[in-house]
């Protein structure tokens, strides 16, 4: 089964929904306990880290506390806890710890701690009952003792003096930046990258090269007596931490990261950074930039000293702090002796596995660079023998499946460097794949995305984790730090993520003219359904109206979440075509609440092919698309392993909708037919739907104006793509078809075909929009036509990227064809939400505008 995520209402549902929008209800006082059996510390007045360990064999409602540098300090005590995690577990409080100040002498085997606690606003009394009924005092903002809260949420609201205010550290850090905001060019070594880069990617690898080798203090820390101090945290200690080694190279799409980053990987086995003069130099700019470049060597591997003494004048000329040239020299000359330790893992999809192998092809020099492909069944399991190599290239499905695997040479390397492409793939953190890939070690962590916001700021969280960005890698900090304030429309939580943003990202966008690529111009073309599908559309949407109003008055949207995404995704298709929907709609509707699939086998099979009929279910646990994937009795879908590990260690309900569970009422969905009969496409009919026939109208204007333009037409519905083939072959076109129902060796074939040039090659490809939106290069077509809208702009934004992006020659038009007066304008909408977002991310202005949760996606889309 070819299976896309369910996108953006999905993950926000299950993300936003039980984490954004909370408040402050109260604080409890406890015990952490069983402090004399952890190395982890703490002193007074710092925040820690409250995490849920539900697998504990001991205690299932463990609590583990642990420090800003994620060690542990203990457990909270087991009375507390028994209180506490229930409440955790049904997403009904999140909790945070600050520890006050206190004696160590009397504190031996024990520490205090206020244990705040945050809920919705809807869940406040329940909250409240049921923590008061334990026994357990809840200071809430009505009690006088409310004011010895250490939380900063209420020192600030109450103006307490002598406190270091969040942002005024935020503001500080983002100070400390732009003072060291001067660009350096760095060239790679010709002996390995034979193509020119251009000035942003010498720029961007110059970034590169002073993050990898910087011996500053990680952005928050500072030194203090002797020490060193987090100062959001108040974590002290007297080792000096360690650089923040990497972070996220966010160009836009197109500019050329790939290669980039090749050349970086060059630096390490080849080259010296020498500074060369640059026209800044040459006009007598005194803040301008410093160039870099490979300077020659000798057999041995030296560096003359003349050069070196030319390498420190420049340095001292230009005031560039903290690139160490020394160790840079140091670690250039050692790669050549130590080739094991410079091995760098990239991850990545395997639909982006050929863009790596043919940029390692075009752009190097012969075998300068040897590359190790780990996937398939013929893979190694030596360890040794991938550090024989400079780049190891693997996916994240097989990080996925080897993490629980102990023998996995993956995890017995310490990497010089790991590399997460198209790295929003790891935009949940509690996915399998992203725990794998955050649980490797390596010494330089980059994540490499042009898309690092898909859906909210929630996405950034994984990657702060994967970075080890302490102490935004742990789940607490990040949320009372950033993601609370921004939820709750707070104009300092934006605030907040601009600055962390600008000091562990580097974000370059094509519109800033810094690569001369051809004009690209996106229109949207607004069409009329016909009058059947008009009557039919709006049927189908009154309906979908009337349930959907009923859920929200009984308050079981969530229960009843996936016929809600069912009804939606039906009005979707009707916008494209009648021939992608059952003609029976109705039979999709719940008689009641809870629908038992096992005793209505229709309604199974039906909530099978609506799986089949997109390319866009992933599962609510993982965020992953399931590769096995079960129906519960109460009709919510999910991984196999996914569901069986969450009966076993919660309680036995569905995560959804809280439906009592067992294994007995788990249903395996049958797999996918692959031809067009078993899509349930009809192979031929009479008469196209509106949008095909005005796709056809503007395919054919285009072949008119030039008959070799070549075109990609990108859908989510692969059922669509498979209903374009007759209609494009009665109206003459030559196309092929790409979609995620290919292995990687086909679509390399497809690929390939497709840009080959000559009056007989195809003009037309017909593309799945997640299986192709990533990775690959189609700069040999010139028109993009965008099908249906998605909720996530980020996704066609990287689907247009694959045409116009470097490489390409001429003008591109993107044209979206969008049907009136219907969901698809209102997707439109939440488009523009989620974009206003990305890019305030990386620019420095207020907002008080605000993430919405989801419920309110879903009024918008149902037009209420």
């Amino acid at each position: 089964m070819e299976s896309e995520p369910l996108e953006s209402l999905q993950e926000t549902q299950t993300d936003d929904d039980s984490e954004n929008e909370t408040y402050m209800v109260g604080f409890v006082i406890a015990n952490i306990v069983g402090i004399q059996h952890y190395s982890g510390r703490i002193s007074g007045r710092e925040m820690v880290g409250l995490v849920r360990e539900p697998i504990n064999p001991h205690d299932g409602n463990a609590i583990k506390v642990i420090n800003t540098k994620s060690d542990q300090v203990g457990y909270i005590e087991r009375s507390v806890a028994a209180v506490l995690a229930p409440l955790i577990d049904e997403d009904l409080i999140m909790t945070e710890g600050i520890v006050p100040k206190f004696s160590r002498n009397a504190f031996r085997f024990r520490i205090p701690c206020q244990i705040h606690i945050f809920a919705r606003i809807e869940a406040f009394p329940f909250v409240v009952e049921t923590i008061s009924s334990s026994g357990l005092v809840l200071i809430t903002d009505s009690n006088p003792s409310f004011t010895l809260s250490e939380s900063m949420v209420v020192k600030e609201e109450k103006g307490v003096s002598g406190i270091r205010r969040v942002d005024e550290i935020f503001k500080s850090v983002e100070e400390n930046v732009n003072k060291k905001g001067v660009r350096v060019t760095v060239e790679p070594p010709n002996s390995v990258i034979k193509s020119e880069l251009y000035l942003h990617q010498k720029e961007g690898l110059g970034w590169l090269v002073h993050r990898e080798n910087s011996r500053e203090l990680p952005p928050f820390w500072e030194e203090k007596d002797g020490g060193f101090i987090n100062v959001l945290t108040n974590y002290a200690t007297d080792k000096r931490p360690e650089p923040l080694r990497g972070g996220i190279f966010a160009d836009d799409m197109g500019m050329g990261k790939t290669l980039t980053l090749l050349a970086l990987v060059a630096l390490d086995k080849y080259g010296d950074i020498r500074p060369i003069k640059d026209k800044a130099d040459e006009v007598g700019d005194e803040g301008g930039s410093l160039s870099g470049a490979v300077g020659k060597r000798s057999k041995k591997g030296r560096v003359s000293k003349a050069s070196t003494a030319r390498k420190k004048r420049k340095i001292d000329a230009n005031n560039l702090e903290n690139v160490e040239l020394e160790t840079l020299e140091a670690q250039a000359s050692s790669s050549l002796d130590v080739r094991s330790s410079k091995t760098t893992l990239i991850v990545c999809p395997p639909s982006v596995f050929s863009s790596w192998v043919m940029q390692l092809s075009e752009h190097t020099v012969g075998s300068s660079l040897k590359m190790y492909l780990y996937y398939g069944g013929g893979r190694t399991k030596e360890s040794k023998e991938l550090q024989k190599y400079d780049i190891v290239l693997t996916s994240y499905s097989i990080l996925s499946t080897e993490w629980q695997w102990e023998g996995s040479p993956l995890k017995k390397i310490e990497w010089w460097r790991i590399i997460l492409d198209e790295a929003h793939n790891i935009k949940n953190v509690n996915a399998r794949q992203s725990r794998a890939v955050t649980d490797l070690q390596a010494s330089r962590r980059w994540v490499v995305t042009g898309t690092p916001i898909h859906n909210g700021s929630h996405d950034l969280f994984s990657l702060m984790a994967f970075l080890r960005f302490e102490p935004f890698s742990i789940r607490s900090y990040w949320q009372s730090l950033v993601q609370r304030p921004l939820s709750q429309g707070d104009s300092k939580g934006l605030s907040r993520l601009q600055i962390l943003m600008s000091t562990i990202s580097l974000r370059r966008t094509k519109d800033k003219g810094l690569i001369k690529l051809p004009l690209k111009t996106i229109k949207s073309c607004f069409l009329e359904l016909s009058s059947e599908e008009r009557e039919l559309y709006d049927q189908i949407e009154g309906q979908a109206r009337s349930v959907f109003l009923a859920y929200m008055d009984s308050g079981t949207v969530m229960r009843n979440y996936s016929t809600v995404l069912g009804m939606i995704l039906r009005l979707r298709q009707i916008c494209c075509d009648q021939a992608l929907c059952p003609m029976d709609l109705k039979s999709l509707l719940p008689s009641d609440n809870i629908e038992d699939v096992s005793n209505n086998p229709d309604l199974l099979q039906k909530m099978v092919l609506l799986l089949q009929d997109g390319e866009d279910f992933e599962c609510p646990i993982c965020m992953c698309p399931p590769p096995d994937l079960v129906i519960t009795c109460c009709a919510h879908m999910f991984c196999r392993n996914c569901i069986l590990k969450n009966l076993k260690y919660t309680k036995a309900c569905c995560p959804l909708c809280r439906h009592p569970l067992s294994q007995s009422d788990l249903f395996t969905a049958p797999p996918e037919s692959s031809d067009v009969k078993g899509a349930g496409v009809a192979p031929s009919r009479k008469t196209n739907s509106s949008k095909v026939s005005a796709l056809l109208k503007l395919l054919k204007l285009s072949r008119d104006q030039c008959p070799r333009t070549k075109s990609v037409i990108f859908s989510q519905f692969r059922k669509m793509l498979i209903l374009l083939e007759e209609p494009l072959k009665v109206a003459g076109f030559k196309f092929l078809r790409l979609d995620g129902s290919m292995n990687a060796k086909k679509r390399t074939q497809v690929i390939d075909e497709f840009c080959q040039p000559g009056v007989d090659s195809p003009t037309i490809l017909l593309a799945s929009l997640k299986a192709s939106g990533a990775g690959i290069n189609l700069t040999a077509a010139s028109r993009v036509y965008i099908l249906e809208p998605w909720w996530n702009p980020a996704v066609e934004e990287q689907a247009m990227d694959r045409v116009h992006r470097i490489g390409q020659k001429s003008e591109v038009e993107i044209v979206r064809l969008i049907v009136k007066n219907s969901i698809e304008e209102r997707i439109l909408e939440l488009q523009e939400k989620k974009k206003k977002l990305a890019r305030e991310a990386f620019v420095r202005k207020g907002s008080k505008d605000r993430e919405e949760a989801s419920i309110s996606d879903l009024r918008t889309l149902m037009s209420m």
